[in-house]
């Protein structure tokens, strides 16, 4: 028998409040392929235990861009001299 999504909630809350946070988490996976378009066997059946959540704020608050990453073998340029820049010759 398949479980709606309602069952689902009340028994990730369950779990959450015995302190089974793993198979909460299980069960909160479920329940997003469930309102993603899945039907119920389709996300009993589905393997989450891989899935890697994205950490929100990584370029700073409430953005979802990822930290970029520089080619291999780039190297910062150099900082300008203080004493030199910004100044004209006479």
């Amino acid at each position: 028998m398949s479980k709606t999504v309602e069952e689902l909630q009340r028994d990730m809350e369950a779990a959450a409040r015995a302190l089974d946070f793993e198979t909460a988490g299980r069960i909160r996976d479920r329940i997003n392929l469930m309102r993603g378009g899945a039907n119920a066997e389709e996300a009993a059946q589905a393997d989450t235990s891989g899935l890697i959540r994205q950490q929100p704020g990584a370029m700073g608050l409430g953005t979802s861009r990822q930290r970029p990453i520089p080619p291999e073998g780039w190297k910062k340029p150099p900082k300008p001299d203080l004493m030199t820049s910004g100044r004209k010759r006479k």
